[in-house]
């Protein structure tokens, strides 16, 4: 029953793939040649607006395809480095809207996953949701002690029917790893694989509670950024109850110019709310479009929807400072050096050579005025450079490009003549002074300071131990080398005693042949007898030597 299930969904794949006159996709993986030599006689053949691009095309036919495939484009959307640039920008279009499910669904669904009824834990809630998506919706509520919520629920069946349509993503893998040669250099089963856990995550909202609960510390207090309240105590895998978040949608600019917020302000606000998570907590919100981010009346950014979050190690951090202080420094040399020493490229790779690709690609974008430069695509240009040079994909680097170019876009609609290097350059800066200078030495070993403080009692014992086991290896040491040697003189002695074995048996078995044969020796008449006597004595003398011992 699954393999029809699956044959069907195939053929429907198809249809909707050749009906947006996306030929070439599907006959990369040889799906249905005489089916689709069928459908391209369909009448809406007469009728495909042939004029669209072949991103707009694709874009059309995911969202015709369902929920699941509308989410795996919004996936590789953020994957720069596997798709051409206008594939990449176009799938970021992707809108995640489905029906909602009924309100009763949901009120039932919560009532399950707390263990009692309703109004044991809201004394209002509203059915009809505010939003609604693939993998859940969205209610307002109100607790009992008057604190406004929003309330999200898993939409019902979701996990029979991403089961079913991820295996089916893994079919289509397994068939482009099979028949298109082209297609394997962007590993397609990594990247369904990829895409599996991210979705796996998006089910269980206790990973995006303890998202949000993250972020809130790291801006707790802060004027620039304000993060909901999460309510544990009501939150499972499947329900999540949050603080209710109120303000402009930012998207929303002439309701921002009518509240009177400064709108240069509140875009550099958000370019630095992004260099503080990325470099300050290496811990950032990777789903930063416009639906996601309210402002209040006072100028805050104000966020929701933590289901996909970016992390960044020290290393990250550095290797992308130093690429953005050497690319705006026109200092191309750094920027190949900086790979190199991160280890992102293969240690043989040619400096120069590297540099010049570099170079090729980035002095254009010097052609603009500074402000008009985008770090984003300066990203995604050194990305695909370095991957040229065997680059290893950095997830979470790719994640990192797309926020970026998210947050400038952003940025530049609500005040066009923003200039990210006013805002970046000094916290750059900053940032490489304190973590990579001498105030970032003393800094550190103030942090580590009083471990070793604590530590230090312990140091004659520990001291000693060490010592001790040091011995007890040194004189095992000598012990087995003692038993090598043995061994070794053994292994002689073996050797010598197989040689007289050896030629001992030679010499008994030639002299019974002279004796038996009555040999002569240099046409002697004299018999050989005696000389065979001769030659079986010393054989047996010498097996008697080379006889193993009792020992």
């Amino acid at each position: 029953m699954n393999r029809l299930r699956q044959l069907a969904r195939l053929l429907r794949i198809t249809q909707v793939f050749v009906k947006h006159d996306l030929d070439e996709f599907v006959t990369a993986i040889h799906l249905f040649r005489p089916y689709r030599l069928v459908l391209r006689l369909a009448p809406w053949r007469l009728f495909v607006r042939r004029g669209l691009p072949r991103s707009v095309r694709l874009r059309e036919a995911l969202e015709e395809l369902g929920p699941i495939f509308v989410k795996f484009g919004q996936m590789l959307s953020t994957r720069p480095d596997l798709l051409p640039e206008d594939i990449a920008e176009e799938l970021a279009k992707l809108q995640d809207q489905v029906p909602p499910f009924s309100g009763e669904a949901s009120a039932l669904l919560i009532e399950q996953a707390l263990g009692g009824k309703l109004e044991n834990y809201f004394s209002e809630f509203n059915r009809q949701p505010i939003a609604s998506a693939s993998v859940a919706q969205v209610h307002i509520a109100r607790l009992h002690d008057g604190g406004e919520v929003a309330v999200k629920v898993l939409r019902p069946g979701i996990e029979i029917i991403i089961e079913r349509d991820l295996q089916l993503l893994y079919l289509l893998a397994r068939l482009a790893v099979r028949y298109s040669p082209e297609s394997r250099r962007f590993r397609p089963i990594e990247i369904v694989d990829e895409f599996n856990r991210t979705l796996h995550d998006e089910m269980d909202f206790r990973v995006e509670a303890a998202n949000a609960s993250r972020l809130r510390a790291n801006f707790v207090g802060s004027p620039l950024l304000y993060v909901p309240k999460i309510y544990w105590e009501l939150t499972h895998r499947s329900v999540m109850v949050l603080e209710r978040i109120h303000g402009i949608p930012v998207s929303n600019i002439e309701g921002l110019k009518a509240a009177g917020i400064d709108m240069r302000q509140l875009a550099h606000n958000g370019v630095e709310i992004f260099f503080a998570q990325a470099f300050r907590d290496g811990f950032f919100h990777a789903d930063m479009h416009p639906g996601n981010i309210f402002v209040s009346p006072e100028g805050q950014y104000r966020a929701v929807d933590f289901g996909i979050m970016g992390t960044l190690g020290e290393k990250d951090k550095r290797y992308l400072a130093e690429n953005f202080l050497a690319f705006f420094n026109r200092d191309y040399r750094a920027v190949a050096d900086a790979h190199l020493r991160a280890g992102w490229v293969p240690p043989e790779t040619r400096v120069e050579e590297f540099e010049a690709a570099i170079r090729t690609v980035c002095e254009p974008i010097f052609a603009k005025p500074i402000k008009d430069i985008s770090f984003g695509r300066f990203l995604l240009h050194l990305f695909q450079t370095a991957r040229r040079f065997n680059m290893e994909v950095q997830p979470q680097l790719m994640l990192l490009q797309k926020t970026l170019f998210n947050i400038e876009g952003l940025g530049r609609r609500l005040y066009p003549d923003l200039d990210l290097w006013q805002t970046a350059k000094p916290y750059l800066e900053r940032w490489m002074r304190e973590n990579l200078g001498p105030r970032a030495f003393i800094r550190k070993f103030q942090q580590e300071f009083p471990k070793w403080w604590a530590m230090l009692p312990e140091m004659p014992a520990l001291l000693h131990e060490s010592l001790r086991r040091t011995g007890q290896g040194e004189s095992i040491q000598v012990s087995r080398m003692r038993e090598w040697t043995q061994l070794r003189q053994q292994m002689r002695q073996n050797h010598r005693r197989l040689y007289f074995a050896l030629a001992g048996s030679g010499l008994i078995i030639g002299g019974i042949l002279m004796w038996g044969l009555d040999v002569s020796f240099y046409g002697e008449i004299e018999r050989g007898r005696v000389f065979g006597w001769i030659l079986a004595a010393t054989g047996g003398f010498m097996l008697w030597r080379g006889w193993p011992s009792r020992s």
